[in-house]
């Protein structure tokens, strides 16, 4: 039960630090998480035009979350992956 309530108390601080990055990282859970499934789930015919734009969103989000949260190397890794992702976003769809 100690666990359980340390996680918990975990979340209940992030949320408490920032509900702005706590809800960009909610969702880009989601995003990021899901479009790896789909990527994983695709790969001998890749679902570009869905895990792309997913991967996009999430990680600009994350860029948004790390900078509120001050986690330099976590912004740049998640500034990098906005920047491949929005090449791949204008390769795919222009």
């Amino acid at each position: 039960m100690k666990i359980v309530n340390t996680v918990v108390e975990y979340f209940k601080e992030s949320y408490r630090q920032s509900k702005v990055a706590f809800y960009c990282e909610f969702f880009e859970l989601f995003l990021v998480g899901g479009a790896s499934a789909i990527l994983t789930f695709t790969v001998l015919d890749p679902a570009t035009k869905i895990f792309i734009p997913m991967y996009f969103v999430g990680s600009t989000l994350g860029v948004v979350s790390t900078t509120i949260r001050k986690a330099a190397f976590a912004t740049i890794l998640t500034s990098w992956f906005t920047v491949m992702n929005g090449i791949a976003l204008v390769t795919l769809f222009l």
